[in-house]
């Protein structure tokens, strides 16, 4: 029916063009040229319409590319018929204006068709018939509109657009956009797809006053942190609820959609700067790679996992105790990333058996450990769990990484192991001091590197989801300290920035992230109180109730003796590593595996000291009192 309808709307444009240059007046001799012609015109278009691929797309999903393959296609379908008149006939008897014309008409009737059915199919059509009258049209368009929430799109740039485009066109989606919101001054009045730029987010308390509108959708993806704070305030003023688009960080595929939007988070008025990565330089040793990820159901790990799929890996080996996030992270990686081998392993670090199989069986080229125990007060109580885990867990995956030459480790760590006060800290500081006994700081051999950095906002068991449950009970929110403040970051720029690390690292380099300024923790409570809709200490109470065993006021990123070394990447810094007698911490580690054996809290904590002398809780406690 298709390849009927375009050689009915060829034969068409054929004939308009000699009807057109000889004013409805056709010569004899003429007549005759033009229907012996029709048949190879005809001919010779859709050959080469089925050669530029016209006929394998969905007229109902029409686009751009289309329109442009259709003018492709016709320019050298015209070029040769021209090349066959100049050869057969030498243009005598035939105008030179004809193929012209022909050309002309032949783009608007086909692509005229195409896009006539593009709009049948269109959400504002969808439901009616062919004979359907224009009063039918209007007024199935005007019945959606009825039943459909009015929204308002803040931020009238290409993710905007995009936005409003699916929402126009997904009949399943109960929105009517009424206009756009922007800032910038030379769109205010300007128009995306016939819906008009009403004001700045200023003006928004007016106009969802003055349009009755539901629901803003912030689609701003590269919003800093006073830019979403501000947008938030005023939706909150105008009493209208609002979602976003995830920052750039978050799209794993880069593609911004409907099913993206999401509830604003406290991550959003972070406004961390959207990460640069040197891509070529991550995909030199992640593509084709075979990789392993310990602790891949965290949720580092699971990042990590999702960020290392986007560079084509051969095969990634998910390694992980927990039997439900290791099935989550498994099921949403097959389905995202079909070309990737995924291979879920319900293993722990501590079992050095378990560890030797997956590398015999698997060969990964590429390890990322990131699985630890990371809740401090919790480790002050049980600290064999850190000495079993975070000690000898990562001594048995490096040794087996070792045994089985990878080319790259990377060692997760956290900004704790710097002058650690609790059990938590000092285990991941002897860890980090089991990686640097690896390898001879850039000789060759398998790179082994350290990447420290502090909170991730969101992560299981941070302050963000404890204050949000606090909300939701009507309080009150507890917070340790008034002064006690942490570096922050997001979970895919903390992932992102692992691996751009991982690609500079020559052995045995502790690269820390930027973690930008610190953030108070009371300021952050006040911040999710308001976002939730209500008021600190006039609604929900903020209670203090001093550091619990093993916190600090402040935490640090580097600590004496190791000296800043510059990196080409503006968010990453690199420390010196020290050198350490690989033989006496070995041993010192056997004693501790001895006493987490006897579950000798006491004499665990005394031996951390011996090894990590810097670890001192007790001055950290006269601090906070």
């Amino acid at each position: 029916m298709i390849l009927v309808i375009d050689a009915l709307l060829l034969s068409a444009a054929w004939s308009s063009a000699w009807l057109l240059r000889f004013n409805f007046e056709i010569p004899a001799e003429g007549m005759g040229l033009l229907i012996r012609g029709l048949p190879l015109v005809v001919v010779i278009k859709i050959i080469i319409f089925s050669f530029f691929s016209l006929y394998q797309g969905m007229w109902r999903y029409t686009g751009i590319g289309d329109l442009f393959n259709v003018i492709k296609s016709t320019s050298v379908s015209s070029v040769l018929i021209v090349s066959l008149i100049l050869f057969s006939h030498d243009f005598a008897g035939f105008s030179r204006s004809i193929p012209i014309i022909d050309w002309a008409l032949t783009i608007i009737f086909i692509s005229g068709c195409r896009l006539a059915m593009r709009l049948y199919f269109s959400a504002d059509f969808m439901g009616t018939s062919i004979g359907v009258n224009m009063s039918k049209f209007f007024t199935a368009r005007r019945e959606r509109k009825d039943r459909s929430k009015n929204i308002l799109i803040i931020g009238a740039g290409d993710c905007g657009e995009m936005i409003y485009r699916e929402i126009r066109d997904n009949t399943s989606l109960n929105y009517h956009v009424v206009g756009f919101i922007d800032d910038d001054p030379a769109k205010i009045g300007m128009k995306i797809h016939g819906i008009r730029v009403l004001g700045t987010t200023g003006e928004l308390n007016a106009i969802c006053s003055k349009l009755m509108v539901f629901e803003a959708i912030i689609a701003i993806p590269s919003a800093n942190s006073d830019q979403m704070r501000n947008i938030v305030s005023n939706c909150k003023e105008g009493g209208v609820s609002f979602k976003t688009v995830p920052g750039m960080g978050e799209l794993i595929d880069g593609k911004v959609t409907v099913r993206a939007i999401r509830d604003v988070a406290y991550s959003d008025l972070l406004g961390r700067e959207v990460i640069q990565l040197e891509e070529e330089r991550i995909g030199g040793y992640l593509e084709n790679s075979r990789v392993l990820v310990t602790g891949a159901g965290g949720s580092i790990g699971s990042e990590l996992c999702r960020q290392i799929c986007r560079f084509g890996p051969a095969r990634v080996v998910l390694f992980e105790r927990a039997e439900s996030p290791l099935y989550e992270i498994e099921m949403e990686l097959k389905g995202s990333f079909p070309g990737v081998e995924i291979i879920p392993l319900l293993a722990d670090v501590c079992d050095r058996n378990q560890l030797s199989q997956a590398f015999a069986v698997f060969q990964p080229q590429v390890v990322f450990h990131a699985a630890a125990y990371k809740h401090v007060p919790m480790l002050e109580l049980q600290p064999w769990r850190a000495v079993k885990n975070n000690i000898i867990g990562t001594r048995n995956v490096i040794e087996i990484s070792t045994d089985y030459s990878v080319d790259r480790f990377v060692f997760v760590s956290t900004d704790k192991a710097v002058r650690p006060a609790s059990v938590m800290g000092a285990s991941k500081r002897v860890a980090e001091r089991l990686v640097q006994c690896q390898n001879g700081f850039g000789l060759s051999g398998p790179r082994f590197v350290i990447v420290r950095f502090g909170n991730v906002v969101g992560s299981a068991g941070s302050v963000v989801p404890l204050f949000q449950k606090q909300i939701e009970r009507g309080g009150p929110v507890t917070v340790t300290h008034p002064e006690v403040q942490r570096y922050f970051m997001t979970i895919p720029e903390a992932s992102q920035l692992i691996l751009q690390a991982a690609a500079m690292g020559q052995g045995g380099e502790i690269f820390i992230l930027d973690m930008g300024t610190p953030i108070k923790i009371v300021d952050m409570a006040h911040d999710l109180i308001r976002m939730s809709g209500i008021e600190p200490d006039a609604d929900i109470k903020i209670d203090y109730i001093g550091l619990r065993p093993g916190e600090k006021l402040y935490e640090e990123l580097k600590t004496e003796g190791e000296g800043i070394v510059p990196t080409s990447h503006k968010k990453i810094m690199a420390l010196r590593g020290e050198a350490y007698d690989e033989a006496l911490l070995n041993g010192n580690i056997d004693e501790l595996a001895r006493l987490a054996d006897k579950q000798d809290a006491c004499e665990i904590k005394s031996k951390l000291q011996q090894i990590v002398p810097d670890y001192s809780p007790a001055s950290f406690y006269k601090t906070a009192t």
